[in-house]
């Protein structure tokens, strides 16, 4: 046999963390031990799957032709488990999830806490991810499972609407636009904004907004969350622009007025990104459903 698991994760962990000796790390395996079972793997397809660089390793052609089979193998592996299961109690399952800001910080912890009280046996990764990195990492077999907001596109994938997220302006009580009824992002950029971290989804959506208009914004201070964010709003550092829900929540206890945006892009469809629902374990098929009725909810 050209190989077995064992070579096909350690292979998947090498090409996504870009090392030998954090992949044989994640394997419970000696750097020798896992050197040679790559070495062995190129011995037996006849050719380099790797390229040993100074700072780590990439794929050569035929390791990225390797790759997206190995990928799409193990998700059939994953699936069978999952099938196996109601015969096996043993077997556990593995989810990975990339999703952009507003789900890992909103709805996500609601729905994930939701099912793994229900599926004690299935792990979960969640990953806060950009749109394209989203996309890109179900396409590749990354993740098995992606959340995003706005327009998405992917070739071969399936796409699921599942709800509406709008953007909105939060303000502090006296502010000067806090009276306004509806405002242009466009005339919120002459004030200070606060903004979320840069590998923020939607951080990266509004940077890419004002590049596009070749207007500038004024980024007071960024922080790491909504919670951050609308406490810097309420001491009057700045404005922010964040999800309709998220800014309601933290109104409740924070002197926040909300403002909505009247650009068309401040209403955004959220979907769910897969390659194939129904070849996802049965455990994954629910959690989508989860996902769908209790979000959109």
């Amino acid at each position: 046999m050209l190989f077995d698991l064992t070579d096909l994760r350690l292979f998947i962990f090498v090409a996504e963390l870009k090392s030998l000796t954090r992949a044989a790390e994640r394997m419970h395996l000696s750097l020798a031990a896992a050197s040679n079972r790559i070495k062995e793997l190129e011995s037996r397809f006849g050719m380099r799957l790797l390229y040993r660089e100074n700072k780590g390793v990439s794929l050569s052609p035929a390791g990225e032709t390797l790759l997206a089979h190995a990928q799409r193998f193990m998700q059939q592996v994953e699936l069978l488990k999952s099938d196996m299961q109601q015969y096996n109690n043993g077997i556990k399952g593995h989810i990975r999830i990339f999703a952009n800001t507003t789900a890992v910080t909103e709805f996500m912890p609601h729905v994930l806490g939701t099912f793994l009280a229900s599926h004690p046996q299935v792990n979960v990764a969640l990953e806060e991810r950009l749109n394209h990195d989203i996309v890109r990492g179900v396409q590749e077999g990354t993740a098995d499972i992606g959340v995003a907001a706005g327009a998405v596109q992917g070739q071969g994938l399936e796409i699921i609407n599942f709800s509406t997220d709008r953007l909105v302006l939060a303000t502090a009580a006296d502010h000067p636009l806090a009276q306004a009824g509806s405002i242009g992002f466009a005339e919120t950029l002459e004030y200070p904004h606060i903004g979320l971290h840069e590998g923020s989804t939607l951080q990266h959506f509004l940077n890419r907004v004002v590049t596009d208009s070749g207007d500038r914004l004024n980024l007071r201070i960024q922080v790491r969350g909504f919670d951050a964010m609308c406490r810097m709003v309420e001491a009057n550092v700045g404005i922010g622009i964040l999800p309709q829900s998220a800014a309601r929540r933290h109104s409740q206890t924070m002197k926040l007025a909300l403002v909505d945006l009247s650009d068309d892009w401040a209403v955004r469809e959220r979907s769910i990104v897969v390659q194939k629902l129904e070849a996802l374990p049965a455990y994954a098929r629910e959690l989508v459903e989860m996902i769908r009725s209790e979000a959109s909810g």
